[in-house]
């Protein structure tokens, strides 16, 4: 019987040793994809500053931006929700209310903020600052969930914020020392990054319970319909005729800088994991600041390339330590 069991368990350390292999191969085959589509991702969601950006230049302002790009990413935003809750249980009373909860939080106030914000800074400045989303994911936890945070992590965060100083007094030259305004747009875009990161903070739970793709579906959909409320209220009916360029763009905007990103980075980190799809990420600043220069006609000088060093080497020490 022994020498039976023998072959049985040699075949069954073979069964697993395949099964390992097989994985491993997966794996690898799935890396460099799920890196292309990180790096896609951060590009997309880096265009979307300088779209808003162009827009500008015709004369309107963040209220019909905002609108007009919600306005096209709704139907997508739809779909996504009712394709992730197929064959899934109907949202309960508790779910909508929190899914109404993050849609404003997450992703209408975020967007509302930014794009204020961009009225007057720069667009490498603005990508500097979201991009230390992480450093106030990690300060939300001390202070709501009083997670610890360690002196590496610390030092980590002043070297982000160093970098994001550089980047301010460089804005404030190209403004000509106007403190008061670019302070607004920075305090504006800091705004932004604040909602955005109790967003993240705070659906958790909720992911759990009703899934990502249908969580972001819905409460982007509920962010889009706020956004489009909110013209109607502010704004006289005349003013949703805008130049033709501006459709474009936004239109531009709501597919390749909001949706496409979104599916991108999610097919990303079930390929990678989110930390290693957040690395990829890094090229998102780069991305901003080199489009910045190419299509805005931004400066690019020493100011920016500290600045931008600095800000990625803070999130890079930030994740190690993490």
């Amino acid at each position: 019987m022994k020498a039976a069991a023998a072959p049985r368990r040699a075949r069954g350390w073979g069964w697993r040793a395949a099964r390992a292999a097989i994985a491993a191969g997966q794996a690898r085959a799935a890396f460099g994809p799920g890196i292309a589509l990180a790096a896609l991702g951060a590009v997309a969601f880096s265009g979307k500053a300088i779209i808003v950006k162009l827009c500008y230049r015709y004369g309107v302002d963040a209220v019909t931006v905002l609108m007009y790009r919600m306005l096209f990413a709704l139907p997508l935003f739809m779909a996504l929700a009712w394709w992730g809750g197929r064959g899934r249980p109907s949202l309960k009373q508790r779910d909508w209310a929190a899914v109404a909860g993050l849609g404003f939080c997450g992703y209408y106030l975020a967007s509302f903020l930014d794009f204020l914000g961009l009225q007057y800074v720069t667009a490498s400045l603005e990508r500097l600052v979201l991009y230390l989303n992480p450093t106030f994911v990690l300060l939300l936890g001390w202070l709501l969930f009083r997670r610890r945070v360690k002196a590496a992590q610390l030092g980590a965060m002043a070297v982000s914020y160093a970098g994001v100083a550089l980047a301010f007094g460089h804005d404030l030259r190209l403004d000509g020392g106007d403190t008061g305004r670019v302070a607004l747009g920075l305090a504006l875009v800091f705004a932004s990054m604040l909602s955005y990161a109790i967003y993240l903070v705070t659906s958790g739970q909720v992911v759990s319970r009703i899934g990502s793709l249908r969580l972001t579906g819905a409460a982007t959909s509920v962010a889009c319909v706020l956004c489009i409320g909110q013209f109607a209220l502010l704004r006289p009916l005349e003013t949703v005729v805008v130049p033709e360029p501006v459709l474009w763009l936004s239109l531009l905007n709501a597919v390749a800088c909001t949706f496409v990103p979104v599916l991108a980075v999610m097919m990303a980190i079930e390929r990678v994991g989110a930390a290693v799809a957040a690395q990829a990420g890094m090229i998102g600043p780069l991305a901003t600041v080199a489009m910045g220069v190419v299509l805005l006609g931004e400066p690019f000088n020493a100011w920016i390339v500290a600045g931008t060093a600095l800000v990625l080497a803070g999130v890079w020490l930030l994740a190690r330590c993490r």
